[in-house]
């Protein structure tokens, strides 16, 4: 299954400001129809599965923007609703085609934080405490519509215990995890992805497991750790190969567009199931991998 790209990023590409702390959920308040053209963008090059743009959004984050609590809860709802609209849209002009699902994005603890802490993974926060920061909002996406909830950027194991332990609580919620890691071998925070694989192996409605927002040449090895631990299904959608900075707020390194079309046939024959691209991945980029997985 082909996924989509990185929404942010391209939501900057096209004119938007997502410089502030809530990155695209800033776009969600202002602009909502340019994430639902994203979205069916998305749909057209040949993405099969839309992640919401939910991402950023949390309670924490909109209520240090001046938003209560209801309006949060709309906001993640009006979220999951944007891509549902997508959806209904694209398949009315094209109604012959595959297919399409929805996936909610359940970003990770350090994202609120908006300085690459999802690349660290160093919270100093107990299992317990990241219960506690995802619980309201992990009940509320679980709950929006979405065909399953995408568990994405988390760079260290006891954020995917919590998560785990919050899915416990909606096993009708289907779900993938999946981590970053700067080697394939080990998440950001350093421990062996196999490790997790292991973890989330057992969990009923965990349907997939793997790595997103990291550099594509690390792709291969994190599918092999992985493998390793889990008979589940693979979920790959790495970046375009540049680094964020947190401090400067920019991406550094080079950028190789092609990469994610020309690895992913590997990808697959190594056991990739969906794959997709994530930050500075935009339509284009997925049109290529979808002709390159035919």
């Amino acid at each position: 299954m082909v996924l989509d790209g990185g929404l942010a990023t391209e939501l900057e590409r096209r004119g938007h400001d997502v410089s502030g702390p809530l990155w695209s959920a800033e776009v969600l308040r202002t602009n909502p129809e340019a994430i639902e053209q994203l979205h069916y963008d998305y749909f057209a090059a040949g993405a099969r599965c839309a992640i919401s743009a939910s991402y950023q959004a949390s309670f924490e984050g909109f209520a240090a923007a001046g938003l209560d609590a209801a309006e949060t809860t709309a906001l993640l709802c009006r979220a999951v609703e944007l891509a549902r609209s997508a959806r209904v849209r694209y398949r009315r002009d094209h109604p012959a085609k595959r297919p399409l699902y929805v996936a909610a994005s359940i970003g990770p603890y350090g994202a609120i934080s908006h300085d690459g802490a999802e690349y660290r993974g160093d919270y100093g926060l107990s299992v317990g405490q990241l219960i506690e920061f995802h619980d309201r909002r992990f009940g509320i996406l679980a709950g929006a519509g979405a065909d399953l909830l995408a568990c994405e950027t988390i760079p260290v194991l006891d954020e995917a215990r919590a998560l785990v332990a919050l899915l416990a609580q909606h096993p009708d919620a289907p779900a993938w995890m999946s981590f970053t890691t700067p080697d394939g071998v080990h998440t950001s925070h350093g421990e062996p992805l196999i490790e997790c694989a292991r973890l989330l192996d057992r969990e009923p409605n965990v349907i997939a497991v793997g790595v997103n927002c990291v550099k594509p040449e690390v792709v291969g090895a994190a599918i092999r750790a992985l493998k390793a631990g889990t008979g589940k299904a693979i979920v790959v959608y790495p970046n375009s190969g540049e680094h964020w900075d947190g401090q400067t707020r920019d991406w550094h390194g080079s950028c190789d567009h092609g990469s994610l079309a020309s690895l992913a046939p590997q990808w697959v024959r190594d056991g990739a199931r969906l794959v997709g691209g994530c930050c500075r991945i935009g339509p284009q980029e997925i049109a290529a991998l979808d002709a390159a997985l035919l």
